[in-house]
């Protein structure tokens, strides 16, 4: 009758007495961007670069709680727009933590996507920043292909070029800013179609890669033609339309490569393929595309932290630097965190943890967006103008696929 109890009062203690952290075992490594999350049934990956991070100490729920928090230090970066950080020593060690809050109603005060110019182009945040001298904040944003076509994963919407690459479904848990102004996080389903050929099913508008038995687009946002890449390699069963002024040029099995794409390049892959084989050249072809809800701004990560004031995370294992957006509706306040992780003096969160710091914000829904070596927060500082605030854990600034930026521009 006890050996149940006393089975698992045995595994509780071990379980304190392990290190404060150990590696994860390598069949535990999260899989790259590349591969769906429900391909194999593997879960997504926690930061582009692949790295698995060491696996916290268990402790039980009770002693989860954060430590003593340092008094956070706080400066003016712009009208309604602030820069926070912090210690805290916590059971599994200490973190250092950095936040922009942002009044998303104060005049003046505006949030963007931004890249380096093209899809595919990777920049750091401080040079993606400087495209628009009004930035005076900045964190990195989607995860991305990073050994490969440099592309980010997800949806991404800028309020001057409108909607610059997306999916379907899948890795659209997103963060935008409505045609009324107002933030929001939620999913969010890109549709692309051809206006002539209703059947045609797109699954893809400018990702790094066409799932099998699917169909990708290709635009001039995407920038210079990556071949075979976007097909992983694969040259079998693959159709390629090229669509100029609307109309079919060319409709065949050969995958542009080092040409800029100028206009839109449908490729099909199995099952797409064979749908594309409809598209007669001369034929007439308008591609079209819209994100749900119309959104002035979106940008995606890897999974909703909080929802309606509920944690969601359910991770609570691999240490990692963090990087995430929040809401707090009661205060009219944008929260963008950065956690510094894989070095002595900053441990890095779970995923739990920085959505229980969220929630301690004030969060009322938080998205966790990429992380690893490409946490990077941007601050204006009074003498010092915008540069990298946090300490990034590659030791230097990564050159990311796109950012979240906060803008000022004094109301007329």
């Amino acid at each position: 009758m006890l050996a149940g109890p006393l089975v698992a009062l045995l595994v509780g203690l071990l379980a304190l007495l392990a290190p404060v952290m150990v590696s994860a075992p390598a069949a535990d490594a999260a899989p790259g961007p590349r591969v769906a999350a429900d391909r194999d049934g593997t879960r997504p990956p926690q930061t582009s670069d692949g790295v698995v991070g060491p696996v916290a100490r268990w402790l039980p729920p009770r002693l989860r709680g954060q430590g003593p928090l340092a008094e956070p230090t706080r400066q003016w970066v712009a009208p309604g727009v602030h820069l926070s950080q912090w210690e805290e020593d916590t059971a599994r060690g200490r973190i250092r933590a950095h936040l922009l809050t942002v009044q998303w109603r104060r005049p003046g005060v505006s949030l963007d996507y931004g890249n380096a110019g093209r899809v595919r182009a990777t920049a750091t945040v401080p040079e993606i920043a400087a495209r628009d001298r009004r930035v005076v904040g900045a964190v990195n944003g989607d995860f991305f292909d990073i050994h490969d076509t440099g592309a980010p994963i997800g949806i991404g919407v800028e309020r001057t070029r409108g909607l610059l690459h997306g999916r379907r479904v899948g890795w659209n848990s997103a963060f935008t800013i409505g045609r009324d102004g107002t933030p929001d996080i939620g999913r969010r389903e890109v549709v692309t179609r051809v206006r002539q050929h209703p059947g045609i099913e797109i699954a893809t508008l400018n990702a790094p890669n066409v799932p099998v038995d699917s169909i990708g687009v290709y635009t001039r946002a995407w920038g210079r033609a990556a071949g075979a890449r976007v097909t992983d390699e694969s040259r079998r069963g693959v159709r390629v339309v090229r669509v100029v002024r609307g109309r079919v040029v060319s409709n065949d099995r050969r995958l542009p490569r080092g040409v800029d794409i100028t206009g839109p390049v449908l490729v099909g892959r199995g099952q797409g393929a064979r749908q594309l084989r409809a598209l007669e050249v001369g034929s007439r072809a308008s591609i079209v595309s819209e994100v749900e809800g119309r959104p002035r701004m979106a940008i995606t990560g890897n999974a909703f932290l909080m929802r309606d004031g509920v944690v969601e995370a359910l991770d609570d294992r691999e240490l990692h630097p963090r990087t995430a957006i929040g809401i707090d509706r009661d205060t009219g306040t944008i929260l963008l965190l950065v956690v510094d992780g894989r070095q002595a003096s900053s441990r890095g969160y779970t995923m739990f943890e920085l959505a229980d710091a969220m929630a301690r914000l004030g969060a009322d829904e938080a998205l966790n967006l990429d992380g690893g070596g490409s946490s990077t927060l941007l601050a204006r500082r009074t003498g010092l103008g915008v540069g990298i605030v946090n300490s990034p854990s590659d030791g230097v600034a990564r050159r990311v696929a796109n950012v979240v930026e906060v803008s000022y521009r004094r109301p007329r």
